[in-house]
């Protein structure tokens, strides 16, 4: 395995925050998925044309052909929302076991954690509110606290008996606006990709334009491109739904994620063209793959990608795109309309809520030719 550490790009354009934003309306935000996953609506559009086409994600195969390669991020969402209660005094916390360390160790992000010191002893809370594994606070760090699971717990093990769905706060929020209600099992169950095969738990966040895909689904594409769906390993975290906070696109510190390729789907890309199309589902898979060195390895290839897509830069490995609808002044709005034009984005978001798609991560989708 060899590492790579792919940085940002800077656009030929000194883009502002400003031109990131858009009007939105709340009642898009999508608050439950889609039932069947597959029966999400989608926007196909082309750069070619202007030319808009709307249907369902159900019908993806009637866009693809014969030698197109879909390439889809593998990561799988760990339940890593917690609810802590302090043994030295009973008091309790929320917050989220945010990235995974080499060595075991896990950051907490948790409201009010400035209270805590270290060997503080906090414990688990299920969902119904009985005791479960216990976390050590080790030392504090700027954006939270490294804990580690006390007495060897395997800290997957815990966190599928205790953890809960880190859903993304929007939805969280629009459900209390609503009064909606669902259980934490079927959001561990549709906040979860049907083909995720990672289980390192490393991601805290869905790759959500994977969440549209039924095992059915997949099976259809294959027979019409005559060619496996290919993988990558990208693992997802908070700071991919951060939104841009500075005045100048330029000054973002952009995070850092992990990513991974096999061997095997390097040389899928690399065989896809020219007589196929490589189509990306999702940001991530996005990203994982334009940090790829140049030329391709031909072997496993692990990395860390800061990449910051902006309009103006050149896309090496994606030839369509398979995305949901992005928050404005973010990242993910910045990548996708790097690929098909910021203001021509704009004015489908606008069309798109016109006609009531559902926005973010359990929403629509928007297929870019």
């Amino acid at each position: 395995m060899m590492s790579n550490d792919a940085s940002s790009t800077t656009a030929p354009a000194d883009l502002k925050l400003v031109d990131l934003d858009y009007p939105f309306s709340q009642k898009c935000i999508a608050t439950m998925p889609a039932q069947p996953r597959d029966s999400a609506r989608m926007m196909v559009v082309r750069r070619d044309s202007q030319e808009i086409v709307h249907a369902h994600v159900r019908d993806l195969p009637r866009w693809l052909q014969a030698g197109d390669q879909l390439v889809l991020n593998e990561t799988k969402v760990a339940p890593a929302r917690v609810v802590l209660k302090r043994e030295s005094d009973g008091r309790d916390f929320e917050g989220l076991l945010a990235e995974k360390r080499a060595d075991g160790a896990w950051l907490l992000m948790a409201k009010n954690s400035r209270k805590f010191q270290v060997g503080d002893v906090l414990r688990l809370q299920t969902e119904h509110g009985a005791a479960a594994a216990a976390l050590r606070c080790v030392e504090k760090e700027t954006d939270g606290w490294i804990v580690s699971f006390a007495d060897k717990v395997d800290s997957q093990a815990a966190l599928e008996v205790s953890g809960r769905t880190p859903l993304p706060p929007y939805i969280v929020r629009a459900r209390g606006e609503q009064a909606l209600t669902q259980s934490d099992a079927f959001d561990r169950a549709h906040y979860r990709t049907t083909f995720g095969n990672d289980n390192r738990y490393h991601s805290v966040a869905a790759p959500t334009a994977g969440l549209h895909f039924t095992l059915e689904l997949l099976q259809n594409i294959q027979a019409t491109t005559l060619r496996a769906p290919a993988f990558v390993t990208l693992e997802v975290g908070m700071g991919t739904f951060k939104p841009i906070e500075t005045p100048r696109l330029a000054d973002h510190v952009m995070h850092c994620e992990r990513f991974s390729v096999s061997a095997a789907t390097l040389e899928r890309l690399v065989s896809t063209r020219p007589n196929g199309r490589l189509v990306v589902v999702g940001t991530t898979t996005v990203r994982a793959l334009e940090s790829l060195p140049s030329p391709l390895p031909k072997h496993d290839f692990s990395g860390e990608s800061r990449l910051f897509i902006q309009p103006g830069y050149q896309f090496k490995h994606v030839d369509a795109l398979l995305t949901n609808f992005h928050l404005p002044r973010s990242t993910l709005l910045s990548l996708v309309g790097s690929l098909i034009g910021l203001e021509r984005l704009k004015s489908l978001y606008a069309l798109a809520q016109s006609m009531d798609y559902r926005f973010y991560s359990y929403g629509d989708a928007m297929l870019i030719l």
